[in-house]
């Protein structure tokens, strides 16, 4: 199963460990809208809260590119204060885990 499936599915899941086990202990997360960065812990307690929600919801997925070393998709979410968002997630890999990760996201009419 490809990364992108691994990740797919446990997002459909909520699996939160799941989820954190696809991340590298040095991953560096990055969400490009904000400038804010996050270590993989720090990303883990957020994942927590973002599953945990049932109105954070990924209404859409699409694998647009998957390597050994990279990893390209675009979502569309929805979020708990009731926004959408576009997202462009590109994820570098490292030994079958994510090692770097970053958002792009265009907010939705």
């Amino acid at each position: 199963m490809s990364l992108y499936q691994r990740l797919t599915k446990v997002m459909d899941d909520r699996d939160v460990e799941g989820y954190v086990a696809l991340i590298h202990e040095d991953a560096e997360i990055v969400f490009h809208k904000s400038g804010n960065k996050f270590t993989k812990d720090e990303w883990a307690s957020m994942v927590v809260g973002m599953m945990g929600n049932p109105k954070f919801v990924n209404d859409s997925s699409r694998c647009i590119y998957e390597n050994d070393e990279i990893l390209v998709s675009h979502d569309f979410m929805s979020y708990p204060d009731d926004t959408k968002e576009a997202v462009m997630l590109v994820c570098m890999l490292k030994d079958g885990q994510i090692i770097r990760m970053e958002t792009g996201a265009t907010p939705l009419a």
